[in-house]
């Protein structure tokens, strides 16, 4: 839902008469509340009902997508971007947590998860583009929209209320660690947030837009979004892949394998043009959804139960906060210089991400040989 209106601006260009800077910055509102609003629906979910809060982030985000269609002027559609932000923010943070607290195989369920999101985020902009080349753009929100809605409803219908669910099963891959730290590998963490939101934002925004530059004239609307679909399923088989290797390797040391990966894919983008342009989008995709689910997973290893639902909220609160900056950044960088100023940027930042893995890689090695040094006087 947040990323249908990054792929209907480019049909807008032409019926505003605006640059794709200028239209682009229109959705910073709704990014922006993305991420702000991560903290209080977190704190709301753990005093009142997460169950109650995932229907009103269905039904919630429905209306107001329903809104974005209606709007009549720039600034109503902005007004009602910024609603669907506010209520799209809620499942991160209350969602997560469930997934992780009810996983038997935590590793498997949480990539399936993801990649649900990643077919979400892939259809995005390809049914956006179909809808908005067969019935205009308002229809690429009214439907899903009604989905949403509809959604929501069920879920009500069909899920028992908070106090009525399963125990969630213990997890034996848990790490206990001492207090100071977990302070420091959930401070580093923190900082990783910032940088990998910028990365995830910046090319989950941009990709329908780098296609359609990089491929070549008089490209149809609707090949740019089945291409961008094409790409972002491949960071759906990469958290399939994720899910079984984590049966089989650290987890530290795959986020640090996959946040290379992704600093070398975007260099890759930068210098490639037509096709191979696609495969340097998909290897970068993969790894970008790859370290998603690694820094969940990650997450949930070294911090205990008692402290994961605020420390998720906190982590989705300053990566989707970045949204929104990110969002306008791209844009004046886009009108500054082109892509290829916003793939340096982008790159710099994915350095800095690799950079604090490393150090998280550091941090939970050292603790973990500690506690395998401190066992046999336990």
């Amino acid at each position: 839902m947040i990323l249908i209106f990054p792929t209907v601006v480019i049909g807008l260009e032409a019926v505003y008469g605006r640059s794709y800077g200028d239209l682009l910055t229109l959705s910073t509102a709704a990014f922006t509340a993305f991420g702000l609003f991560a903290l209080p629906s977190g704190w709301l979910a753990d005093h009142w009902s997460r169950r109650n809060m995932i229907a009103i982030f269905f039904i919630g985000t429905g209306v107001s997508a329903a809104a974005v269609g209606l709007a009549p002027n720039f600034t109503m559609l902005a007004i009602a971007l910024f609603a669907v932000g506010v209520f799209a923010a809620i499942y991160h943070p209350v969602g997560t947590p469930m997934v992780v607290e009810q996983a038997i195989n935590r590793g498997r369920t949480m990539s399936w998860n993801g990649v649900c999101g990643n077919v979400g985020v892939s259809v995005a902009a390809a049914c956006t583009a179909v809808l908005t080349a067969w019935v205009g753009w308002r229809w690429a929100f009214f439907i899903p929209a009604a989905v949403f809605i509809v959604t929501g409803i069920a879920y009500l219908v069909l899920t028992p209320p908070d106090g009525v669910r399963r125990a969630a099963p213990a997890h034996a891959q848990d790490v206990k660690l001492d207090r100071s730290m977990i302070i420091a590998v959930v401070s580093a963490f923190m900082v990783l947030a910032l940088s990998s939101g910028f990365v995830f934002n910046a090319l989950t925004v941009t990709v329908p837009k780098i296609i359609d530059a990089r491929l070549g004239d008089a490209i149809p609307l609707t090949l740019v979004g089945l291409l961008a679909t094409a790409v972002f399923l491949c960071g759906a088989a990469a958290q399939l892949s994720v899910g079984r290797l984590l049966d089989r390797f650290p987890p530290h040391h795959l986020l640090a394998g996959v946040a290379l990966t992704q600093l070398i894919g975007v260099i890759w983008i930068n210098y490639a043009t037509g096709w191979p342009m696609l495969a340097a989008l998909a290897v970068t995709i993969a790894a970008m959804y790859g370290q998603v689910t690694l820094n969940d997973f990650v997450l949930a290893r070294y911090t205990p139960p008692a402290w994961r639902g605020r420390i998720y909220a906190g982590r989705f609160f300053l990566n989707f906060t970045l949204a929104g900056p990110t969002v306008w950044t791209i844009g004046r960088l886009y009108d500054t210089g082109g892509f290829g100023m916003v793939l340096w940027v982008t790159a710099i930042i994915a350095a800095i991400f690799v950079a604090n893995t490393m150090l998280i890689v550091g941090l939970v090695t050292g603790a973990e040989r500690a506690r395998r040094f401190a066992a046999p006087a336990e």
